[in-house]
């Protein structure tokens, strides 16, 4: 195992590839990332859908639920991102944990949680070029009329799936000119979100945070209700573990990596709460429910529309960050996975010069361009809800599994009060998956068909398994 704590270069596990990678990442840079990826676009494009799901601004019960699962998960991903740095992130820890138990469908679960990656980590980036779309027409109303009349197929969604390859080529080089990048677009994003903060509070109305007859009668439908807005604010917190996929560039990861989880947790949910209030403190929730476009409707009702226009283009700005941050991580993952000889073998190449992997980079975008064209309510519960078992929970099973069977993996970080916010993070997850039923075929379809891929293609003999 390479020492977690070294600095240079980490050295190939396959002498037949180039798969060379370089610590470039120290903590200034891995927090950006990490902030980049959980900001970006996601609470301008859900907060309608998530006061929606609730009818009214009790759903902000939903983003402190949202928020105390993700610190209790963000634990488990410190504690295993500390003892295990890899490239991969999830993949790598259940290959580590489980990748040679006895029981085979355990020895899956690395596979199994690449397969479905291909899918949810795919959906969750396209989703940040399709909730832009609306924005980018706010500034340019005509848009949409002018690539009809140039005949451009799919109109605002083949501009979102063009963006999505111009950022892919934007990562194409080193890693430390990609962590630098990440400081610089994670400015812009700290911009757009404390705009809407401060321009809130200062106008603040509390007469507008009126709640609706029965706000807090629980029943079936609250509960339903309260599942979906918490579905929507995970989708927005997603990114806090995004160091964890590059565990091989990071430098001293194990301080390095739990710093960089806690720390964008903590600054994102406080941020996201004085966000989403200052909104519905100007707008009035009835009407940010139906917007589409509510960061525009927000300053245009302070400023007017010229301020809103130039406050959009830092909006677009956060969505070029947390794209550039997201398809960055997850472009480890397939390359891990290949390097360990878990995927197919071309994903493990890296580029001779500018060190990054670079089959796995442009396959994770194309899929993403492809995925630009569906529907934006569809890749953000497919995105959530698909990866619930085979990483979420999965996951904090194999934490207590390295915690009793691995004494031979030493813990540079161990999460405060165990097992306790394990515990409430593994019932987080399946009070959000018992909510969101009506996606099981997803889930089953997505995990069958890896079932079969893996015994027709994948498994093997192991002669020692323990």
């Amino acid at each position: 195992m390479n020492n977690p704590n070294s600095e240079g270069s980490i050295a190939p596990t396959d002498s037949s590839a180039n798969t060379t990678l370089v610590r470039g990442l120290g903590l200034p840079q891995s927090i950006a990332l990490n902030i980049a990826n959980m900001v970006g676009i996601g609470p301008f494009i859900t907060i309608p859908g998530f006061l929606a799901a609730m009818h009214g601004p009790q759903a902000l019960v939903a983003w402190v639920i949202a928020a105390i699962l993700v610190i209790c998960d963000g634990l488990v991903w410190s504690e295993l991102g500390a003892a295990l740095p890899g490239s991969g992130g999830t993949y790598h820890f259940l290959r580590e944990i489980f990748g040679k138990h006895k029981v085979r469908w355990l020895r899956m679960l690395p596979f199994l949680y690449v397969w479905q990656f291909l899918v949810s980590g795919t959906m969750e980036i396209a989703s940040g070029y399709i909730g832009a779309a609306p924005y980018v027409e706010y500034i340019w109303p005509g848009l949409p009329l002018l690539l009809k009349e140039w005949h451009i197929p799919g109109g605002m969604n083949t501009l979102a799936a063009g963006c999505c390859l111009i950022v892919t080529w934007l990562l194409s080089r080193r890693i430390e000119i990609v962590g630098w990048f990440g400081i610089v677009l994670c400015a812009g994003t700290l911009v757009a979100v404390f705009t809407v903060i401060i321009s809130g509070l200062t106008h603040f109305d509390a007469s507008l945070l009126t709640l609706p007859p029965d706000a807090f009668k629980i029943n079936k439908e609250w509960v339903s209700g309260l599942g979906a807005a918490m579905l929507i604010a995970i989708y927005d917190y997603l990114g806090y573990y995004n160091i964890c996929n590059l565990g091989d560039e990071v430098r001293n990861p194990g301080r390095t990596i739990p710093r960089a989880v806690i720390t964008s947790v903590i600054v994102v949910a406080v941020l996201y709460l004085f966000m989403n209030i200052s909104i519905i403190a100007v707008v009035p929730w009835q009407e940010a429910m139906e917007s589409k476009q509510i960061a525009g409707l927000f300053m245009e009702t302070l400023y007017g529309r010229r301020v809103a226009v130039i406050f959009i283009g830092v909006i677009l700005w956060t969505v070029i960050a947390s794209m550039f941050s997201i398809t960055l991580g997850y472009s480890r993952i397939p390359f891990a996975a290949a390097a360990n000889g878990d995927f197919l073998p071309i994903f493990a190449r890296v580029h001779p010069t500018q060190k990054y992997p670079a089959i796995s980079l442009w396959t994770l975008g194309a899929l993403t361009a492809v995925f630009c064209y569906l529907e934006l309510s569809t890749v953000i519960e497919t995105a959530v809800t698909v990866r619930i078992l085979v990483q979420f929970v999965a996951q904090i099973v194999g934490l207590h599994m390295l915690r009793t069977t691995r004494p031979d993996i030493v813990l540079p970080f161990r999460m405060w009060f165990y097992p306790i916010p394990s515990l409430i993070a593994l019932v987080g997850w399946l009070f959000v998956l018992g909510t969101r039923l009506e996606l099981l075929w997803a889930v089953a379809a997505v995990l069958l068909s890896g079932v079969v891929v893996y015994y027709l293609f994948v498994a093997k003999p192991q002669p020692d398994a323990a």
